[in-house]
């Protein structure tokens, strides 16, 4: 859309608006919307005082905001006197200060309370340094704040809160900079911070053991995220205004006060992390507040909806933790729909327009900055009835016809400029089929079903905030119940793509295999990787919910699911590039069990028993020929200690590979006799025993890079890093892999029964009518093989990959867990694990 024209300097206008004591700059900019223009003349013409030349710059400032306030509201003219008395009193000093108490009037008429109006405008707000830094030193503590990673969100929380909502920006930016730095040193010393306060982890394993999922339940996540900043300030159910009062009436009798939300994806593709920040929101506002959350299917669009999509939506929700209410399309009101376009066009709010798509463009000032009224704008009522009529029943082809809004040209706000509300389209619908010529758009779509599902927050990101305008103009042109809209940032993952179009490029280009590579960020791709779903809901909850678009580097994503894991995740044995020792005072035939912790902090993840022979197999990078002062692993003159087994071992000597010149084999000695010196370091292994099946032979262990080389990627091929995927064959765990893969889909699969059963007990997600496709709650949604997860000791973490074979994991219960015939092991690498000394030297 190209930029309004500037007003001509010249304009009496702008000369008017100089008059009080703005620049030439801003009474040019006060020229630009005619409507708020002629607000703010009528203001200096009937006001002395503002005509006088007498106000300071950021008085008349003040007053030019308020034009532009009053331009979207019907507010009297007695409660625009009051305003206007608060400013010139100095009450009021600041723009939001003015937004606010133009609200504020709109549902408080003259005479107001006054302490109610300043304690809700900020008049009189003062807070001392002392009194700010000390808030800021309690919000730290009490909320967990980690590192200055969350300075962005914790800034953004404090300021959404009543206590400084009204707080200099700058002075609650350069407190919080200030406590961070008390807290967590300087901010170029942050990043090792120091260690936190040592928490109990035996709950959260304890979950970790029984649960393989995130629990809607609000005690699941802290609660400041739902009492504080932008959710906290949200209105209660009932307090949003209504043109009629009946409507709230109406709507309160339904929902008995509690607060209904709604997730409302398009069904043409696959959610990302991005949508895992609007289903927390939706859902998790919902259940903190005992309320109830629609899975609502924005199914107006039938060219690009496929029933894919419609499962892998309710499966992915479902996967994080969340179980809707009850599961409803746009498609389900289509006659009710209908049926108000009709009355839309009744009142006169509504015509049917025949231009060309440019000319419908050109007509809303997509080309020239300013709207102008279409030629169909004005004709007569009956002629549009027709015609929509005409359009339903086929007449029309594509864009051939539109019924569009009559709106406010008027109005400096593109989405008053006379929206599209249906058109024309001849692909059948997936549900309606044949039936309907016609759809309605999102614009015309969206606040009207909200109306009828009685949705009491209607949740949004940043990008709609435009459109609540045009939808509570809708929702009062056709005298329906008004939702409030409310807009929160949007989460977005630097160093990736989420676009749609983007990613089927690359899936229908063969550079990634399918919308589940994990090297993605769909949610279908991060749940193969293995990313667990109570780590994105962590993520998420400790980002917290502002105005603010939370742009976050795929590091600090990664570190989340990592900190997840190290108290949730058991640890095995595991050597990814094997090198065979031979412990040559031990008999060929020596063989003793070990039992060992699955987590040296988390007891209840239990024990596995492995076998310790004469032949084990060590990291092939744990060894080297040169020796170093810095060097504590394997290598002559060395000895090191085997994680788990009873002695350390000393190098005696080595083979080399005759072909590759490569060390083949290391012989050690037991250091089994006299008194054992503690070892400097420790280092992972495995045993060759044929008889417990030692080691588990991983076929493939998938490690998955960075897919593109910029921070910033824009789906370019170009841009693609060519060595993103790297697969290594050969890796071996130990066997206690078998019973960990077998409990961990037994306890998955006991959980996922439970949740389903449950589901079918409380929300309307299992039920179904003859012939409808609809998709309901079924155990199977919760289960797959990436519920088996471990940390390789000293490795990474890993999960199992759905190309897995494992007959084990299929047979019953009581099917003994070990390597079957046909079996083939891949293991998908979720994160890595932190830098440690140990390991780097």
């Amino acid at each position: 859309m190209s930029k309004p024209t500037r007003p001509d300097p010249a304009d009496p206008l702008v000369s008017l608006f100089k008059s009080i004591g703005l620049t030439q700059a801003k009474a040019q900019e006060a020229a630009k919307s005619p409507k708020s223009a002629a607000i703010l003349k009528g203001i200096i013409e009937s006001y002395p005082t503002v005509s006088s030349g007498e106000l300071h710059e950021k008085q008349a400032g003040l007053i030019v905001a308020l034009a532009g306030a009053l331009a979207k509201t019907s507010v009297g003219s007695v409660e625009r006197d009051y305003l206007i008395a608060t400013i010139l009193e100095n009450r009021l000093k600041s723009v939001d200060q003015v937004t606010a108490a133009v609200k504020f009037v709109e549902t408080h008429k003259v005479p107001v309370n006054e302490a109610e109006f300043d304690k809700e405008c900020g008049v009189g707000f003062s807070i001392t340094p002392e009194e700010l830094d000390d808030r800021i030193t309690k919000y730290i503590a009490s909320n967990g704040v980690a590192s200055w990673g969350s300075l962005g969100a914790v800034i953004s929380a404090l300021r959404a809160t009543p206590e400084l909502r009204w707080a200099n920006p700058l002075h609650v930016k350069n407190a919080v900079e200030k406590g961070f730095t008390e807290t967590f040193g300087a901010k170029e010393a942050a990043k090792p911070k120091g260690k936190e306060p040592k928490k109990d982890a035996k709950p959260a394993a304890k979950e970790a053991k029984t649960s393989e999922f995130t629990s809607s339940d609000s005690s699941s996540v802290r609660k400041s995220v739902f009492e504080e900043g932008f959710l906290g300030s949200l209105h209660k159910p009932g307090e949003n205004p209504q043109a009629n009062p009946r409507h709230r009436e109406a709507h309160l009798a339904v929902t008995a006060g509690k607060v209904w939300t709604r997730f409302p994806p398009e069904p043409n593709g696959y959610l990302h992390i991005g949508h895992s920040k609007a289903i927390f929101v939706n859902f998790g506002y919902a259940a903190y507040h005992k309320g109830k959350c629609y899975l609502r299917y924005d199914d107006t669009n039938p060219e690009k909806e496929e029933a894919k999509y419609f499962e892998s939506i309710l499966e992915t929700v479902r996967w994080l933790g969340f179980e809707p209410w009850k599961i409803t399309y746009s498609s389900d009101y289509f006659d009710e729909l209908y049926d108000l376009a009709v009355e839309l066009i009744k009142r006169d709010k509504a015509y049917v327009c025949h231009c060309t798509q440019e000319e419908i463009k050109v007509d809303r000032g997509e080309k020239r900055g300013q709207p102008r009224p279409c030629v169909h704008r004005n004709r007569p009522i009956s002629e549009s009835l027709v015609e929509f009529e005409a359009m339903k029943n086929g007449k029309y082809r594509p864009k051939e016809a539109n019924l569009r809004m009559k709106q406010d040209l008027e109005d400096g706000n593109p989405q008053m400029w006379d929206l599209t509300a249906y058109r024309v389209l001849d692909t059948p619908h997936h549900r309606t089929h044949d039936k309907w010529k016609i759809y309605p758009t999102y614009d015309f779509t969206h606040c009207l079903v909200d109306s009828i599902e009685n949705i009491s927050h209607s949740l949004c990101t940043t990008e709609f905030i435009a459109s609540r305008q045009s939808y509570e103009w809708l929702c009062d042109a056709v005298d329906v119940f008004r939702p409030r809209q409310s807009e929160y940032g949007r989460l977005n993952l630097e160093g990736t793509i989420m676009s749609k179009r983007k990613i089927h490029a690359l899936v229908s280009g063969g550079y990634v295999n399918g919308w589940d590579d994990p090297r993605l960020y769909s949610l279908i791709a991060l749940r193969r990787r293995g990313v667990p779903p109570g780590a994105i809901i962590s993520f998420v909850s400790t980002l917290g919910v502002s105005t603010a678009t939370t742009n976050i580097e795929i590091s600090r994503f990664e570190q989340s699911v990592r900190q997840y894991l190290e108290n949730t995740a058991p640890r095995l044995l595991m050597v990814v590039k094997p090198l065979k020792v031979t412990i040559q005072n031990l008999p060929e035939d020596y063989v003793s069990t070990i039992e060992k912790s699955l987590h040296p902090k988390v007891p209840e993840l239990g024990t596995s028993a492995i076998p310790f022979t004469r032949n084990i197999y060590i990291e092939s990078d744990d060894f080297r020929l040169e020796d170093s002062k810095d060097y504590f692993r394997l290598a002559p003159g060395k000895t090191v200690g085997l994680f788990g087994a009873p002695y350390p071992i000393t190098y005696v000597s080595h083979k080399v590979d005759p072909v590759t010149g490569e060390v083949a084999e290391v012989v050690v000695k037991l250091q089994n006799e006299g008194p054992v010196k503690k070892p400097k370091t420790y280092i992972q292994w495995v045993a060759e025993h044929a008889a417990s099946g030692s080691p588990v032979r991983v076929d493939e262990t998938r490690i998955f890079h960075r897919l593109f080389k910029s921070d910033r990627p824009s789906g370019d091929i170009s841009d693609l890093e060519p060595n993103s995927l790297e697969i290594v064959k050969g890796a071996l765990v130990e066997t206690g892999f078998w019973a960990l893969a077998k409990r961990s889909l037994i306890e998955a699969r006991r959980e996922a029964t439970l949740r389903t059963e449950k589901a079918a007990q409380e929300n309307k997600t299992t039920e179904t009518a003859t012939g409808d496709d609809t998709p309901h709650a079924t155990t199977e949604q919760l289960i797959g093989k990436e519920c088996v997860r471990f940390q390789g000791l000293r490795v990474g973490y890993f999960a199992l990959d759905k190309d897995s074979r494992l007959a084990c994991l299929d047979g019953p219960d009581a099917l003994e867990a070990s390597r079957k015939q046909g079996d083939y092991v891949v293991l998908n690498r979720i994160v890595t694990l932190k830098e440690d000394s140990g390991k780097t030297t």
